[in-house]
């Protein structure tokens, strides 16, 4: 659904992203993750023709994302921009109305049924509508269509923590329904819960394409210490990240073989310990931990 071969854009001398190459499968949740700034948003613009690249190619459908094919390609995807801005003197329904005239299809009972679920007037002028019913308006224009292809940069931005949820079971409707999503975000527990694969990229590169279930499970373990009294941890490891001390008790993210950890627990009394799977959160900063 979506191919991207060593995709680089640059702003003059800055770097928005470089050698960037991955696929999309048709039907998955792809999370594309980073903190902002990283080049998520950054792709995504130029996958869909809104700047041009500097060197590479971009493809949708197994169509270069070129001027002449992105005319028409463009009715089969449905894109939410992480940030919104309308004309403020329509009225919500007007402007979805406009939307709709776009596609070669009657969208109105769809309309209806995405304002009704997040609790949006159509009736409401545009100026009236807060930041988070701004953001509902462009999840009705960017689903309205039942677009085979989502593209969802920052979705979320704006929306309190029930339309959050309403949201994640939405789009997991639409994969049901077949739709292929490209999810770009920040929020790591958002990607933990939607998503088949995640692709992470640190300044404007790709440094780990993965199943969910991967990065969480391996090679690496959350493990909680503590010492009996009088103990002080010494230890300091590449392979130990998140490191923290409060007097007896000690936390770290493990990156290794289990030797190993034996080895560095072994040379404490220990009271207790716990060793768990760590959150997606914990892992991504061992990706983004600052070198010395």
């Amino acid at each position: 659904m979506i191919r991207i071969e060593d995709m680089k854009k640059y702003y003059g001398k800055n770097r928005g992203v470089e050698n960037l190459s991955l696929e999309i499968k048709q039907g998955e949740i792809f999370g594309f993750i980073g903190p902002n700034g990283a080049g998520k948003s950054t792709t995504i613009r130029a996958l869909l023709g809104f700047i041009k690249l500097t060197s590479g190619k971009a493809f949708l459908f197994d169509k270069e994302a070129t001027d002449k094919n992105l005319a028409k390609t463009k009715e089969r995807i449905g894109y939410l921009p992480s940030e919104v801005d309308y004309y403020e003197n329509l009225k919500v329904g007007e402007l979805l109305k406009y939307s709709a005239s776009f596609y070669k299809r009657d969208c109105q009972s769809r309309i209806d049924e995405l304002a009704k679920y997040f609790d949006l007037n159509l009736k409401r002028n545009i100026k009236e509508l807060s930041y988070g019913n701004k953001k509902k308006v462009a999840i009705i224009q960017a689903f309205m269509h039942s677009p085979e292809l989502l593209i969802l940069d920052e979705p979320t931005g704006g929306l309190d923590p029930l339309m959050q949820n309403k949201f994640f079971e939405l789009v997991v409707e639409e994969k049901k329904r077949g739709a292929t999503v490209f999810f770009s975000s920040h929020i790591l527990s958002e990607v933990q819960r939607l998503c088949d694969r995640v692709g992470i990229i640190k300044n404007g590169e790709l440094i780990k394409l993965t199943t969910i279930d991967e990065l969480v499970k391996t090679q690496y373990k959350k493990v909680t210490v503590r010492l009996e009294d009088g103990q002080k941890w010494e230890i300091a490891d590449t392979r130990l990240s998140n490191l923290n001390i409060n007097d007896s008790y000690v936390s770290f993210v493990y990156k290794g073989e289990m030797e190993f950890l034996l080895k560095i627990l072994g040379k404490y009394e220990i009271s207790d310990f716990n060793v768990s799977e760590p959150d997606l959160e914990e892992i991504f900063m061992d990706y983004y931990k600052e070198e010395k």
